[in-house]
């Protein structure tokens, strides 16, 4: 072998193996096997037992791992659904977004921390992981669930509205000022971006389909989904938004077709390989020696503050359809992940936040991601099957003909 890849090879190995067998232990104990594939990555990271520190090949291939997870869940999210609970789904981020940034930075300025750094710790509570949350949702078989399906339109929404919020702050706090006209040009493609995707991306796989069904190429509508992830996944990052929400979109235009082409069970392969890697970065992220009792207090204030903003501010759009749905919705956009922690990261390498801010910020998206998955499975108990179901019927059968 080449100089290295055995080592890689090997640690490759080591991550999967660990987290598979953490994630099934923990779904033994009827949690989300996504917790204890977090966990993993602490105890085996760079802070921890420094067995395995994530190389740029793994934190990759992690990234990869994150974007076939949203292309999945996409497959599983019909376009019809998402236009029908839209207006729902666009509110709920809304208010989602606006009561964690006040109430995280009116606490951070009048507990005397900077403004510099209470604006970005602000920002980095608004930005509802959309990865982690499919993840629950999906190892809970709920996706399908009104308020499943939601949580997801309204995590989109978040993201997308993260993003903005990201540019401003970045703006004010360089000094510079915000551009009102790049930031209005922005806003401007990723609303045209997920509008396109949602009305338009399955007309067009439609009018693609008598040519699919032409070709002879094996398994060519598969290799079209799998292409259309990854373009859009590109042209998502390109207008400023997260590559996790082209991928989404990409998922989205296949949604109608994957039980007749028999997608989804295949994408699901892919994704049981990667997504284990994406959670073990993300827990071995979390630098455990940086906290002091001073950042503990401050951080345990501002992950209560995360985790009682999101749930009251994303739960009240909701009331109308009961107490229950909106604890769900609530609890649904609790986990923070990625966003966050990619917002806290942008602030130490432009040097507007200090290690403190940034261990606050750690520290805040591992109480939420932990937290939330068993306050989900409780809630959604009564929605999740009985058995596992591993391949839709329709899709079984098509495989079998």
């Amino acid at each position: 072998m080449p100089h290295g890849t055995d080592t890689l090879l090997l640690q490759l190995f080591t991550i999967f193996v660990c987290a598979k067998i953490c994630g099934e232990v923990f779904q033994q104990l009827a949690m989300p096997a996504v917790l204890g594939e977090i966990l993993v990555g602490i105890a085996l990271g760079p802070y921890a037992a420094n067995i395995i520190t994530p190389s740029d090949t793994i934190v990759s291939l992690a990234e990869i791992g994150a974007i076939f997870l949203l292309f999945t869940v996409g497959l599983e999210t019909s376009p019809h659904e998402l236009i029908r609970i839209g207006g729902r789904s666009v509110n709920v981020a809304i208010a989602g977004v606006v009561l964690p940034f006040v109430s995280g930075l009116l606490y951070l300025i009048l507990s005397g921390e900077k403004t510099q750094e209470a604006v970005f710790v602000a920002a980095a509570m608004v930005a509802t992981s959309v990865g982690i949350t499919a993840r629950i949702l999906q190892d809970m078989q709920v996706l399908k669930s009104r308020a499943a399906q939601i949580i997801l339109g309204a995590a989109v929404f978040d993201d997308i509205l993260g993003m903005v919020l990201l540019a401003i702050v970045v703006s004010v706090c360089s000094g510079s000022g915000v551009h009102w006209l790049h930031l209005g040009v922005v806003i401007a493609e990723a609303a045209g971006f997920a509008i396109f995707m949602i009305y338009f991306g399955p007309r067009m796989v439609g009018r693609m389909r008598p040519g699919l069904e032409r070709m002879t190429t094996r398994d060519a509508p598969l290799v079209l989904a799998l292409a259309t992830c990854l373009l859009l996944s590109v042209a998502a990052a390109k207008i400023g938004m997260a590559a996790i929400i082209g991928a989404f979109f990409a998922g989205l235009m296949f949604a109608d077709y994957s039980p007749e082409w028999g997608i989804r069970s295949r994408v699901y392969g892919i994704n049981e390989f990667l997504a284990p890697f994406f959670f073990f970065t993300m827990g071995a992220r979390l630098d455990i020696h940086v906290f002091r009792r001073d950042v503990f207090v401050v951080a345990g204030v501002i992950s209560l503050l995360a985790l009682v903003s999101k749930i009251i501010g994303c739960g009240l759009p909701m009331l109308k359809d009961g107490w229950r749905s909106a604890l769900k919705v609530g609890v649904g956009m609790t986990p923070r992940g990625e966003v966050a922690l990619i917002i806290a990261l942008i602030g130490l390498q432009m040097n507007m936040v200090s290690q403190r801010a940034y261990a606050i910020v750690i520290f805040m998206t591992g109480v939420t991601t932990m937290v939330s998955p068993p306050l989900l499975r409780y809630l959604f108990r009564d929605e999740m099957p009985a058995q596992p179901v591993l391949v839709e019927p329709e899709e079984e059968r098509m495989q079998i003909g």
